[in-house]
């Protein structure tokens, strides 16, 4: 505690009169050991010779109390004297933190100004107590205590200590919306990055209240609704309400959604002598009658310059001016072909990328220095640094640089975590229960690289694999990956026989349309099948006969994906087709295809997802035949069957051997929904059916085959089979959890059905 005081005398002499002066001929200062004389003059702002009123010794006396290096001040007019007496504040011996178990000292010895050997401020220690009190606020703790303990060691020296009383997590209880009429409670909480506490609470990290974590929730419902083409809504207020035993937080978030809004008329104009606008309203992806979303409108604007760009306009501009229909709740929207500033990009200066390197981040820009300067691909920029991942907060601002017609693009990044830790199980009745782990890292040595390894076993059955991924080869947008792996199967899958494969493979994947990516890819795989019994099928003793195979291939994957296009975010569909060349010793040769068409939609105001999913794939041998490793196996495709032991046998030996088709095609559908349980369980609920068959063996004609049952049918035929599942889907602290339990409706005898599994991934 600081105490300050006049003497008896100078105060009398105060009070007196405020007309009484003094001059001074000597000025006494008493007391001061490190500040020297002239600098408490120079403060108190009074000198020898001078007429001085009590006011101006009033001052002089309020001046080097507030100067934080005394902690008393007296003065005290003697006549022609005036007499400074003061005691300076002690210096600090040793700063300790006492009670902080939940964090480090070096981490809240960050938080605060004092440090050892400094002059101990009253001021300031208090204010580093609120600091180390909001480190804890940040961490959920908002009942933590901080009093800072004052500890006197002679010499004018005091060792500080700040005792924390840490109290317990804060968690938010229960979140609330105000105002939602659009969507339910439900689909808003899935929303946010805050989450309430749930079951297993003690492992959640987002459900304990961060103020400035309310910044990012905003953000994050806005962009919702503005992504629905509600235009006018608004967060009234998002009110923290503190539990009377202050153990728990009530979270309210007040909202105006207003209507939502659709695309009007949409047009092009040309304010440029020379452009027609008739070629850039060819470039538009928009018609009326389509939600009106931001990202809508930045992809339209996009395409316009980006055509102006190839026919060498620079500082062409598309600008957006809109015309509000509240009637019809549709907005008419003019694009209007300008002239933009002439503004070039002087630089990009990046700061706190600790780990990511620099490059990392300049690649996102489609500008470099020298450019003009395009306030929408610097929008663009930065939303892709953003979806990289790497960053807990991205911020990228131009501001003017050394002239007006130069910017220079400031961009602050935070990084975060990008490591994942992944453990999957699986279980069949017929092979046990099922191990994997996997390790992956999105952002290897800070290069933007991608690393993933995993191990994976079940009863007889072992694979690892590793990858690197270099998302921009050559500085471009080409994604080049490397992976090889090796897997080996005792008595593969329940049948009688071993198998061995290496592989290495490169891939070249790159954009080719707003929605559609292309991926070229060269495999090398080694494989060998053994350990067969002399009763096993003739079909697998060939490829035992065969020893190790080496095999290459060359392919390519097109997927066209829509699901996150902004047009409809409710909806979207995906399409993939992969065909693969492959060319083997002992002149076999074979052409092997997949495709797969997809969809899914949001309903009952997106609390439900619907999916449909339809498969197929084929393999023709065009010289030789095929191998067991080449054919197509039932499980891989549908749910419900357990691997190696569904689809064409053959009957004539021992075991019945699978011998896996040439062909299947499947369909699933599927539901996702809530359950109606209290949301902070993170649960909800799901049910799929899959339909579908796998047939054809090559060669079948072979003697000492049977691929006809019991029943006299041939298993090669496409008969029709069907599964039924219920899903449990949880939201658990751990990561994503799966639970499938599925019961094949129809089936052949000889199947054999895996009734459940689940996986789980977690991050770090």
């Amino acid at each position: 505690m600081v105490s300050c005081l006049l003497s008896v005398s100078s105060f009398a002499g105060v009070t007196s009169a405020e007309a009484q002066s003094y001059r001074f001929s000597t000025i006494e200062i008493d007391g001061n050991v490190r500040v020297d004389d002239s600098t408490i003059l120079s403060v108190a702002r009074i000198g020898t010779g001078q007429s001085v009123s009590a006011g101006q010794i009033s001052t002089a006396y309020g001046n080097l109390s507030a100067s934080g290096l005394f902690e008393t001040v007296e003065l005290e007019p003697r006549g022609s004297r005036l007499v400074i007496r003061v005691k300076e504040f002690p210096v600090i011996g040793i700063v300790n933190f006492e009670g902080n178990r939940r964090i480090d000292d070096d981490v809240l010895a960050e938080s605060v100004e004092v440090r050892a050997g400094r002059v101990l401020s009253p001021a300031q220690v208090e204010a580093d107590a609120r600091a180390i009190a909001e480190v804890y606020a940040e961490r959920g703790r908002t009942a933590a205590e901080v009093t800072p303990q004052i500890l006197p060691r002679g010499n004018n020296r005091v060792d500080l200590a700040f005792v924390v009383r840490e109290g317990d997590v804060v968690e938010i209880e229960r979140v609330s919306f105000v105002g939602n009429r659009a969507f339910s409670n439900y689909r808003l909480r899935n929303v946010l990055n805050t989450k309430q506490a749930g079951v297993l609470r003690w492992l959640i990290q987002r459900d304990t209240f961060v103020a400035e974590r309310i910044a990012l929730d905003r953000q994050l419902l806005s962009d919702f609704y503005q992504a629905r083409g509600y235009i006018d809504f608004e967060i009234l207020s998002v009110t923290p309400e503190l539990a009377r035993e202050r153990d728990r937080f009530f979270l309210t978030f007040n909202l105006r959604e207003g209507e939502q809004f659709r695309f009007g008329d949409v047009t092009v104009v040309s304010e440029i002598d020379g452009i027609d606008a008739a070629d850039y309203e060819r470039e538009l992806r928009v018609r009326a009658g389509d939600i009106f979303a931001p990202t809508t409108l930045e992809r339209n604007i996009a395409r316009m310059e980006t055509l102006a760009e190839r026919r060498g306009l620079r500082f062409v501009r598309a600008e957006p001016r809109f015309t509000r229909n509240n009637r019809d709740r549709t907005v008419d929207v003019e694009f209007a072909i300008v002239r933009g500033d002439r503004v070039f990009v002087e630089r990009i200066d990046i700061q706190g990328n600790t780990t990511t390197r620099d490059e990392v981040i300049r690649r996102q820009f489609r500008v470099a220095e020298g450019d003009p300067l395009n306030p929408r691909k610097i929008r663009e920029a930065a939303a892709r640094i953003e979806a990289l991942g790497y960053f807990a907060e991205t911020d990228v601002e131009p501001r003017q640089g050394s002239t007006p017609d130069q910017a220079v693009v400031d961009v602050e990044v935070e990084e975060t975590t990008t490591g994942s830790l992944g453990f999957s199980v699986s279980y069949s009745r017929e092979q046990g229960a099922g191990f994997g782990i996997s390790f992956a890292e999105q952002n290897f040595l800070g290069r933007g690289q991608q690393v993933a390894i995993s191990l994976n076993t079940v009863k007889g059955s072992r694979d690892i694999s590793a990858s690197i991924t270099e998302p921009a080869l050559l500085g471009r947008d080409l994604a080049y990956t490397l992976s090889l792996g090796y897997k080996e199967t005792s008595d593969f899958q329940n049948s009688n026989f071993d198998t061995k494969e290496a592989f290495f493979n490169n891939s070249l994947g790159f954009p080719v349309s707003e929605f559609g990516r292309l991926t070229l890819r060269q495999g090398l795989q080694v494989s060998s099948l053994g350990g067969l019994p002399p009763t096993a099928s003739e079909r697998l003793l060939d490829d035992q006969r065969d020893g190790r195979t080496i095999t290459g291939t060359l392919g390519y994957t097109y997927v066209y994906d829509t699901r996150e296009d902004s047009v409809d975010p409710s909806r979207g569909w995906i399409f993939s087709l992969s065909q693969d060349l492959g060319i083997g010793n002992g002149q076999r040769r074979f052409f092997k295809t997949e495709a797969r068409a997809g969809y899914e939609m949001a309903v009952f105001n997106e609390d439900v997802t619907l999916k449909a999913d339809g498969r197929v794939g084929a393999l023709y041998m065009a010289n030789g035949r095929s191998r067991f490793r080449d054919r197509f196996q039932l499980a891989s495709v549908m749910r419900g069957f357990a691997a190696g032991d569904s689809g064409p046998r053959d009957f004539a030996s021992a075991e019945d051997d699978i011998l896996g088709g040439t062909r299947y095609a499947v369909v699933s559908l599927e539901a996702q929904f809530p359950l109606g349980l209290p949301e902070e369980y993170g649960l909800s609920g799901g049910v799929f059916a899959d339909v579908g068959t796998l047939w054809g063996v090559d060669n079948a004609g072979r003697p000492g085959i049977n691929l006809v049952d019991a029943a006299g049918e041939n298993s090669s035929d496409p008969h029709l089979r069907a599964t039924l599942g219920v899903s449990l889907f949880w939201d658990s602290p751990l990561g994503p959890l799966r639970f499938d339990f599925s019961k094949p409706l129809k089936k052949r005898d000889y199947d054999k059905a895996q009734n459940f599994d689940f996986s789980i991934v977690s991050s770090f």
